[in-house]
């Protein structure tokens, strides 16, 4: 990792959060929590994350909503859904939000901690192809 990730995770049960929290505390990332999807949000207004894990089943604002709107507020976080139930959450939805993965409920501690670092992996990696396609198109409208 290029130094510590930023880690937000967000879930209405907080039992919920202190179990990934200790799960991920030796993983290199900093770890943020929010206890609804309103509060994720207001989170993201102040934090620049790199990866974003949401509960799916969540009152108010559920999981998708989130992501969803979270995607407008920090485009380049990796985005990651957690569910417990079976089906729910479709290959339609993760494509048509941009979400990197779905997680199941209960998680394997091994296959969270690989999926958050791919998932990293793949945020900053995306830094520089971004980079590189707002200069061309910073030089396509000088040339113009």
């Amino acid at each position: 990792m290029r130094g510590p990730g930023k880690l937000l995770l967000v879930d209405d049960e907080p039992r919920v959060l202190s179990s990934l929290r200790r799960t991920l505390r030796r993983e290199g990332f900093e770890i943020f929590t929010a206890e609804s999807g309103s509060k994720g949000l207001a989170l993201l207004e102040e934090q620049d994350v790199d990866v974003i894990v949401s509960d799916h089943k969540m009152p108010r604002m559920d999981g998708l909503q989130f992501l969803g709107r979270a995607a407008q507020l920090r485009p380049r976080a990796a985005r990651l859904i957690l569910t417990g139930w079976n089906g729910a959450v479709t290959e339609r939805d993760l494509a048509r939000l941009g979400i990197y993965a779905l997680l199941p409920k209960p998680w394997d501690d091994g296959e969270l901690k690989a999926v958050l670092k791919s998932a990293y992996a793949a945020s900053a990696a995306a830094i520089p192809s971004r980079l590189a396609g707002l200069r061309a198109r910073i030089a396509g409208a000088r040339a113009s």
